[in-house]
């Protein structure tokens, strides 16, 4: 696979691995890859305008929402209901989906959106990498009605596309149609992605570990007793302990060095604080995709049946040894 090749020419010559080839699917990418140039855009021009900080509002997360969150989120709906793709889309950032009508208000558009637009983005202020992680199901209820919560509380194994941008020293559009994972990065002077890292695999092992251990007395026993593991001088062990704070930021590094990410439920976050279906089922459905895995401590991700638009779950993913291994420390203590 020649690593010149554009994103754009990419999408076109695998548009035929995709069971419902029709071509909504491929407008769909395109639509997600102008809103990721539009954000990368005012991301690189944090600290000469004034689009740091905090915006004022608390979302529905209970989070201060940053003024990028906001841009972010805007910018992304914008596009995708402009393009007569989609028909429903479920933000981070607002409490309820979004109904879109066709033109013709009947509704026939087949595929739904779930997006945390700017994931990271505390860290927008201090000039650390931040980034946009999407998900995309066909419908489920009938076409020509407008869709109802049904359509996106579907668990991660129905997904026909995941993916997420990384907005650092280079920007890098990741996704997969559940064909393997492939990376474009942009060339800023044109405006392109180009094919950058083709079939992107996470190792079986790995020797990062990547978890907030500030909040270490606070994690189930399990846990603690897993991250003493890493830590112990044994074998190629101990790990190196490396965490950003920023899901796609830790989750790509993961990918190409090889590690997992932990970030378990707490005594704070009885029910773990990422969410199911913004962040934890794309990014499960890439890793798996790459030869990764992705649990609860006790369950495959994917697997989940959603509850609630907003439901948070604890999240382990990497390479599948490593997280193999934390569910058997699960396992042993489960409280």
């Amino acid at each position: 696979m020649r690593k010149n090749k554009t994103l754009g020419e990419f999408i076109i010559e695998n548009q035929a691995e995709f069971q419902y080839s029709s071509g909504e699917l491929s407008k769909l990418i395109n639509a997600i890859r102008l809103a990721a140039k539009v954000v990368n855009h005012e991301v690189n021009k944090a600290g000469l305008v004034d689009i740091t900080g905090s915006y004022g509002d608390i979302n529905v997360q209970g989070e201060e929402q940053q003024k990028l969150d906001v841009l972010a989120h805007e910018k992304f709906i914008q596009t995708l209901s402009n393009r007569e793709i989609v028909c429903g889309i479920a933000s981070e950032e607002e409490e309820s989906f979004i109904s879109i009508n066709s033109l013709d208000h009947r509704h026939q558009n087949k595929y739904v959106v779930l997006i945390d637009p700017l994931d990271g983005s505390s860290n927008i202020d201090v000039n650390v990498s931040v980034g946009t992680i999407f998900s995309i199901y066909r419908r489920v209820t009938p076409i020509g009605t407008p869709v109802t919560l049904e359509d996106f509380l579907q668990p991660g194994k129905n997904q026909v596309a995941a993916g997420y941008v990384v907005y650092g020293t280079s920007t890098m559009l990741v996704y997969s149609t559940g064909h393997g994972v492939n990376g474009f990065t942009l060339n800023p002077a044109i405006g392109t992605f180009y094919l950058s890292h083709p079939n992107m695999q996470y190792s079986e092992d790995g020797n990062i570990y990547s978890v907030n251990e500030g909040n270490y007395i606070h994690f189930p026993q399990g846990v603690k007793n897993y991250i003493k593991y890493c830590q112990q001088e044994e074998g190629d062990r101990p790990y190196t302990s490396r965490y950003i704070g920023s899901l796609v930021s830790d989750f790509h590094r993961n990918m190409i060095k090889g590690g997992i990410y932990l970030y378990p439920k707490s005594s704070k976050a009885p029910n773990g604080k990422l969410r199911l279906l913004y962040e934890c089922n794309p990014m499960a459905f890439i890793a798996e995709q790459a030869g990764g895995s992705a649990s609860d401590g006790f369950r495959r991700i994917l697997d989940l049946q959603p509850t609630e638009l907003h439901q948070r779950t604890p999240f382990f993913c990497g390479s599948k040894n490593m997280v193999s291994t934390l569910e058997e420390f699960m396992h042993k203590s489960p409280i």
